[in-house]
């Protein structure tokens, strides 16, 4: 991961840990009004500022100096203190002029009052320093969340977007622009309530642009690239809310859209590529799209963003939604055939509030572009959001209907139930699946060498996945160019199945009976098939300075930490066989490939299905092997949502026409063969979840 935000921790009302590597001046000087010491040195013990607030310890540090963990002597209180004057940034000729702009600036914030803002009590001045008194919060930055997590789910990062945006409105209502928004800088409390901290560097109307040595202050990697025009205004409420807009992509892509350690760097990269690909944000997309425009006169508006944020959470967005799903792959469409977009001749509405759920009618909604595509930088974002705001469903959570609109702008995945279950033929009719849904809409992994995996330089999926999906497809009667796919990691296939993200998942998706009964609170799904059958392995380092590992029994002997998939069979399983797990799994195999190609990881192997472990042999040789394979077997199934007949029963028809002739024998001999040294296809499974239908 190159996140750029991981290095400091905020429990206090501000960020930061130890240090900011970003900070730009040295943060070490002497406050408070004591006596000034040697540079470096911090306040005298018990520092009293205004005879009143006792000053204990540092809990962080920024650009604009050192943030202190107080005591409220009159109200007997912990608060956080904080200097807003950057002393390094002044001279005895501007000292003066320096501290006015201090008092407003403090004066200005002090009067923001917003659940989703840092609480200000107080503001005071000393000989040298203007200070600004704030809540003591006991809460996670989204930096530390990140760190432990690599990624947020869809819902729960819109939902953290959504209560920064609404923060930032209030910000910017004061005449305020933040200018340092990044996961450091926010705050989630355990019930879920997301809280921006650090004004330390903020400013506001009338301001003079303030730099160091010639620099925009703030964070390079959040920096909008219209502050470093020549004639840049300097910091804008755009400017924040494109900083927003890289924070949203940071927490459903785990990392920054825009990398770089220097200023010029991060400008380079977004010159470059001013279009980031997006794999996992799903039906963020469009809202980090539109953030992310380059030019500040194109880009989303508050306004807008906060309609369509609420769009993609379902409705109005409460703080305990942001503690529902932990880190997850959402995903995003990388295939034919081109969506819709919204009709530029619609006229734009002024900001509207989203109404309630249950008075609004279906109606399709915009699709993200597909992953890895330009998407035209239109100026109809607000038309884009006026179709939003109107397509807010009951209890539909973050669902992206993906119909193209001709016919009468309606989609079968807007929630429609017909008969005895969704696209039954009822009354005897002969209806098809493709009759009501024009596009077969299919989840996938792509990166399963020979199973499932997407070529970025043909931008096309290959492997024996997506060759057995054209197949069932063309029995269905769809031709190759109305088949589109879909990414979803593994703890997401029953998720992108229930939003109607997908009709079918075909994805080296086991056959258990909990997925098909879902436990409390999880979903259950349906399936046709077996239509392979894998075994159990094991994937270890060609080489390891520090153990050598024969068999599986070493692994177990020696308690090395064994990573697989979230979600998979084996994060259940393998405990109970005496493996040692790694202490927290991701959501996809590969990221437990990476961990185990890095020789600082404590990862010594990676527990997977024989045919995709030999997918990584392939490509990474001389890197990693495989160890025998250990008792059991998993069936590949063909998932679909609950009550599906019509689709059930078509899946299973093509299945039968694909085991019994020669298509299942080619796309083996194709696409597995190689990897696994046997010329043969294994025996062919029965398809025991077909039986009856």
């Amino acid at each position: 991961m190159h996140n750029e935000d991981r290095s400091g921790r905020a429990s206090d009302g501000v960020p930061g840990g130890p240090e900011d590597r970003w900070a730009g001046n040295d943060p070490r000087w002497p406050g408070a009004g004591a006596p000034q010491e040697a540079p470096g040195a911090p306040p005298a013990p018990r520092t009293v500022i205004d005879g009143r607030y006792e000053l204990l310890e540092t809990i962080g540090s920024g650009g604009m100096g050192e943030v202190w963990k107080a005591h409220d002597l009159r109200l007997r209180r912990f608060v956080a203190v904080k200097g807003l004057l950057d002393r390094n940034a002044t001279t005895a000729a501007t000292q003066t002029a320096a501290m006015q702009r201090a008092r407003r600036e403090a004066e200005a914030i002090a009067k923001i009052e917003h659940q989703n803002v840092v609480t200000v009590h107080d503001q005071v001045e000393t000989d040298h320093q203007v200070w600004i008194v704030m809540k003591l919060l006991e809460a996670r930055s989204v930096g530390d969340l990140l760190s432990s997590e690599q990624v947020l789910a869809v819902p729960r990062a819109a939902n953290i977007g959504l209560q920064v945006l609404q923060g930032l409105r209030a910000v910017h209502a004061a005449s305020v622009v933040h200018r340092d928004v990044k996961p450091g800088n926010v705050l989630v409390r355990d019930d879920g309530l997301a809280i921006l901290v650090d004004f330390g560097i903020a400013t506001f109307d009338g301001a003079a642009q303030v730099t160091r040595s010639g620099s925009v202050i703030g964070t390079p990697p959040y920096l909008a690239p219209e502050l470093f025009a020549p004639a840049s205004p300097g910091p804008t409420p755009a400017s924040d809310l494109w900083a927003l807009g890289v924070m949203l992509y940071e927490m459903v892509e785990g990392r920054v859209p825009f990398a770089g350690h220097e200023v010029w760097e991060v400008q380079e990269n977004i010159r470059q590529s001013p279009d980031p690909a997006l794999r996992y944000a799903g039906p963020l997309a469009p809202v980090v799209q539109g953030l992310l425009i380059t030019d500040p006169r194109e880009r989303l508006d508050a306004a807008t963003a906060e309609a369509m944020l609420r769009e993609v959470l379902g409705g109005p967005a409460v703080p305990d939604a942001a503690r529902a799903p932990s880190a997850t792959h959402p995903p995003t469409a990388a295939s034919t055939p081109n969506r819709s977009t919204p009709n530029p001749s619609t006229p734009a509405p002024g900001p509207v509030a989203p109404p309630p759920p249950a008075a609004v009618a279906p109606a399709s909604t915009p699709v993200p572009p597909a992953a890895g595509r330009q998407p035209a930088r239109y100026r109809g974002w607000k038309v884009a959001a006026a179709v939003v705001c109107v397509t807010l469903l009951a209890g539909a959570g973050w669902l992206v209907s993906q119909g193209d609109g001709e016919n009468g702008g309606t989609d079968d995945r807007a929630g429609s139930v017909r008969g005895q279950g969704e696209g039954s033929a009822g009354s005897g009719s002969q209806e098809r699946w493709k009759d009501t849904h024009p596009t077969l809409e299919i989840g996938v992994k792509d990166d399963q060498p020979g199973l499932s995996k997407f070529d970025k330089k043909t931008r096309t999926y290959k492997g024996y996945d997506i060759d057995l999906a054209y197949a069932i497809a063309e029995s269905m009667g769809y031709g190759k160019g109305e088949v589109a796919f879909t990414t979803v990691a593994t703890d997401y296939r029953s998720t992108a199945l229930k939003t109607k993200q997908v009709d079918l998942v075909i994805a080296s998706y086991s056959i258990t009976d909990d997925r098909k009964t879902a436990s409390p609170g999880g979903y259950s799904v349906d399936f046709a098939g077996p239509y392979y059958e894998a075994s159990r392995g094991f994937l270890v380092r060609e080489k390891s300075a520090k153990y050598t590992i024969n068999d599986s029994s070493d692994l177990r002997d020696l308690g090395v930490e064994v990573c697989t998939a979230r979600e998979s069979t084996y994060e259940k399983a393998l405990p109970k066989q005496g493996f040692t797990m790694a202490k927290s799994q991701p959501n996809t195999y590969q990221d437990c490939l990476d961990k185990l190609l890095d020789p600082r990881s404590e990862v010594y192997a990676v527990a997977s299905d024989d045919i995709i472990l030999a997918g990584y042999v392939e490509d990474n040789p001389g890197k990693v092997r495989r160890l025998e394979n250990i008792q059991g077997a998993e069936g590949y199934g063909v998932a679909m949502r609950p009550e599906t007949p019509v689709l059930k029963g078509e899946v299973c028809s093509a299945l039968r026409t694909i085991l019994d002739g020669r298509i299942w024998e080619d796309m083996y001999k194709e696409n597995l063969s190689g990897l696994v040294g046997n010329k043969n296809p294994p025996g062919r499974p029965e398809l025991t979840e077909c039986k009856g239908v």
